[in-house]
């Protein structure tokens, strides 16, 4: 509701036009304007006289007449609204009126349909439920009742609470074999926010860039948007094919690599070590930036899990890409970049410009979560569910959809790459599978050229040991069909 109404309706009292139809004027100015919408409630004729002080009468007038021409209606005893269904009237708002130019950031979504009692196969996002929130909100209560809790309520480091990027540092260098400290961590709102700020600190206009193909969607688009020039890198059962990068560096200069090397996105396979090593001697040989992307790493199934390649000895131009919403939740935007001192340093002023900072009582309630061991605790709880989920996702794929498609069991990564036999336009299949109950992810839009794939890459960690077989089965019958 609209306080003060002695300030929204201007009345004349000297002015020739009674007051009750000033007052019905001003409103019906009000609802043409878009300030007064459809199904919003109006004060009481009392309130609303005693406001602009005149005569509840006058305001019962004012409404009589409005909702004799259709512009407000009553419910009951509830009150005085504006009508659901306005009378036509031209509609004068700025949104159909402005007159500048500005550019377009329309983006292909990644996701699909989200909605109550559809089973959505994801990208690969972790179950919420099983989120540590109980923890989080004690760690959230606590850091509120510091005595000093006042300091926390000013600005703060552009890169991030340094208690946070000390926590970060110690889980990479103790899990992950990295050596890096809070200096050259910067914490970000997700790992998409991290990319942005790589890509726009790294790239200039018509760099060329290396993309994994098939590949991650909001990489491409975020390159894109930094000016650079992508040329796509064929990704087989052994990772990024380095022979094909080393052919393009021959040609041409390129400026980075983007690479998903833990488990490929989306075709979930880790490159192998061979991979790895060829891909640092390439990127110390002729000079380029390898952003690695490893958007879940505890999640690795099977053997040992590979270490990072920032992790590798000579890997002298290493930006290292992460975050712990995988781990966590996907409500809890904390990613994290780190990279060369001044590479992270000219990074963060980018972040001060477009984000002067990110939630620090979030970050410390993280950080305090970090110390304890409780994330630790949590990764270890999900991971056992996962792992049984991943195995049963196993059982059903081979029970409903091995005559109509082949895939691997993939290393690690909450997600299955399964690649139909027969082609299959998975755009229509989607809306096929979303008239019963399914929803998946059309991965034309994971080709670079846009070519199909015929595949889905099936996210099964968030979805119940039920919502995994049916779903599967739902699949496996449609495409038979």
């Amino acid at each position: 509701m609209l306080r003060p109404w002695n300030t929204i309706l201007a009345i004349d009292f000297g002015h020739e036009r009674a007051v009750y139809q000033q007052i019905a004027d001003g409103i019906v100015t009000e609802i043409k304007k878009g300030r007064l919408r459809p199904g919003t409630p109006l004060p009481g004729s009392r309130v609303l006289a005693a406001d602009i002080g005149v005569n509840r009468k006058t305001v019962v007038l004012a409404y009589e007449a409005l909702i004799a021409e259709g512009w407000l209606e009553t419910t009951g005893k509830s009150g005085t609204f504006v009508s659901a269904e306005l009378p036509r009237f031209k509609d004068k708002s700025p949104e159909t009126g402005y007159r500048f130019e500005f550019n377009q950031h329309a983006i292909q979504p990644l996701q699909g349909p989200v909605m109550a009692n559809l089973i959505t196969f994801n990208d690969g996002l972790p179950d919420v439920r099983l989120a540590p929130m109980e923890e989080l909100s004690r760690a959230y209560k606590r850091i509120f009742q510091q005595k000093a809790r006042w300091c926390m309520l000013g600005y703060g480091h552009e890169k991030g609470e340094e208690r946070l990027r000390a926590a970060l540092a110690a889980m990479l260098a103790h899990k992950r074999g990295m050596n890096v400290g809070p200096h050259n961590i910067c914490i970000t709102r997700g790992s998409q926010m991290a990319l942005y700020l790589a890509a726009h600190t790294l790239i200039a206009k018509g760099d060329t860039v290396a993309m994994e193909c098939p590949g991650y969607l909001h990489a491409w688009q975020i390159f894109g948007k930094a000016g650079a020039k992508m040329v796509p890198i064929p990704v087989d059962d052994k990772g990024m094919v380095t022979d094909a990068l080393e052919q393009l560096c021959r040609n041409r200069r390129i400026k980075a690599v983007y690479v998903t090397p833990h488990h490929q996105f989306p075709t979930a396979v880790s490159m192998k070590v061979e991979r790895r090593l060829k891909l640092i001697e390439l990127s110390n040989r002729y000079g380029f930036a390898i952003i690695e992307d490893d958007y879940d790493h505890e999640f690795h199934f099977e053997a040992k899990s590979m270490l990072p390649l920032a992790s590798m000895e000579h890997a002298q131009n290493v930006i290292y890409i992460s975050s712990l919403s995988k781990l966590v939740a996907p409500a809890v935007r904390i990613g994290y970049i780190t990279g060369p001192n001044a590479f992270i340093d000219s990074l963060a002023q980018l972040r001060s410009i477009i984000d002067r900072q990110g939630d620090t009582i979030m970050e410390l309630a993280v950080a305090e979560l970090m110390e304890e061991g409780a994330i630790h605790r949590h990764a270890k709880r999900a991971f056992g569910i996962y792992a049984e989920r991943r195995e049963l996702m196993d059982l059903y794929l081979n029970t409903y959809l091995s005559r109509q498609a082949s895939y691997q069991q993939p290393e690690g990564g909450l997600a299955y790459w399964v690649t139909f036999n027969r082609p299959v336009n998975t755009e229509e299949l989607q809306q096929k599978l979303l008239k019963k109950g399914v929803s998946v992810i059309p991965t034309e839009r994971f080709s670079f050229d846009g070519k199909p794939l015929n595949a889905l890459r099936l996210g099964y960690a968030s979805l119940t040991p039920a919502e995994l077989e049916e779903g599967i089965r739902v699949i496996g019958a449609t495409v038979k069909k």
